[in-house]
């Protein structure tokens, strides 16, 4: 589209100075064998008649090549204008579209970061909860193992205890015992024997 309008405005502009130079090529022909004829009166109609009918045709030139021409580049320049207005227009919004979703996310950080504090916090009490439940396992353990090393070693004091006492009672028994405390007591344990019989 645009090299046929080049291609036709370099047509009329070519017809254009054609024109030009066989109108002037009279003028120029004269003026080498007659003296100079634009100083008379005539003359000076001529060249006033001459320049009507150049800016005329330049003028009907113009009017006609160059309306269209106008009016296409003044087409092209309004299309431009409203291309580069809708895009700003796009521009605008996506701007306005990154400004909302940037205020998004300085909001989305704040909130990630309260509830980053409310987990640490739930954390850290649930860590002290388990650390005094295990503190208090652990004691009840140490508790119950005292009690019964304690009671172990009641136990195992009694049952010395008992071996010393027996071992002390029989001692004595020996140190006491002669034979008729010995025939005293075989007759005890036979009366009883026959007692349990009967």
């Amino acid at each position: 589209m645009k090299s046929d309008r080049r291609s036709s405005w370099l047509r009329i502009t070519a017809t254009f100075v054609l024109t030009l130079a066989c109108l002037a090529l009279p003028a120029l022909a004269q003026e080498q064998s007659t003296p100079d004829p634009t100083e008379t009166g005539t003359g000076t109609i001529f060249k006033w008649l001459n320049f009507i009918i150049v800016f005329g045709g330049i003028a009907y030139l113009i009017g006609k090549a160059g309306g269209p021409f106008f009016r296409e580049n003044a087409k092209a320049i309004s299309n431009s204008i409203h291309n580069a207005a809708r895009e700003r227009a796009e521009a605008e919004r996506a701007l306005n579209e990154v400004t909302r979703k940037l205020a998004g996310i300085d909001a989305e950080v704040q909130e990630m970061r309260k509830t980053a504090a409310a987990e640490t916090a739930s954390q850290a009490e649930r860590i002290r909860a388990l650390t005094k439940t295990e503190v208090d396992r652990i004691g009840q353990a140490a508790k119950a193992e005292i009690t019964a090393s304690e009671r172990a070693a009641a136990h195992e004091l009694r049952a010395a205890t008992a071996r010393l006492a027996t071992t002390q009672a029989s001692e004595l028994v020996r140190a006491r015992m002669n034979a008729a405390a010995e025939a005293n007591l075989f007759r005890s344990f036979l009366r009883e024997v026959e007692r349990s019989a009967s």
